[in-house]
């Protein structure tokens, strides 16, 4: 049987229902009730053609979206490389501070800017301060340190958990 509690596997049972009503209601045009009101089997039966072929068209879209995206995920590294290469050789071409870099939105690269002795005497306090706090070592000094634990096991006469005679 056939698993109904999906969109696929109601399509597969409606097109079985399809079949089915063929077979044994050769007179679609007949007229009968369904909760409580008039419709033909035709109409009944065209809409049930409707949910599959529906079904189908959503199946192959999504299909081709799954094939699409792959296809994308498969390029992406050759097409990140030319891209890189691309923008490298506008650069070199164009020069790295050139105005005309803007029409390519790519942005001019900054000039990174030598810091004074103050600048790297404060930032070397900052980061000796950091260790400090947060006890970080280097690799020698890591190395350097030795533990000596000292672990004595108490043990204290208590009630026993097990009940005795009711």
């Amino acid at each position: 049987m056939v698993n109904t509690n999906d969109k696929n596997g109601k399509a597969t049972r409606m097109a079985q229902v399809i079949a089915g009503a063929r077979k044994n209601f050769p007179n679609g045009s007949q007229v009968i009730t369904l909760d409580g009101s008039s419709t033909t089997i035709d109409a009944v039966l065209n809409e049930f053609q409707a949910f599959i072929t529906n079904r189908a068209a959503i199946v192959a879209a999504q299909t081709a979206v799954r094939n699409k995206v792959a296809a994308e995920r498969a390029g992406m590294t050759a097409s990140n490389a030319l891209f890189t290469a691309f923008v490298v050789f506008i650069r070199q071409t164009l020069g790295g501070s050139s105005v005309a870099l803007a029409d390519f939105a790519i942005p001019v690269r900054k000039v990174p800017v030598a810091q004074t002795s103050e600048q790297k005497a404060v930032a070397a306090a900052k980061r000796k301060a950091t260790r400090a706090a947060r006890g970080t070592t280097g690799p020698k000094a890591r190395k350097a340190i030795k533990g000596n634990i000292t672990a004595a096991l108490v043990v204290t006469p208590g009630a026993s958990n097990a009940t005795g005679p009711a």
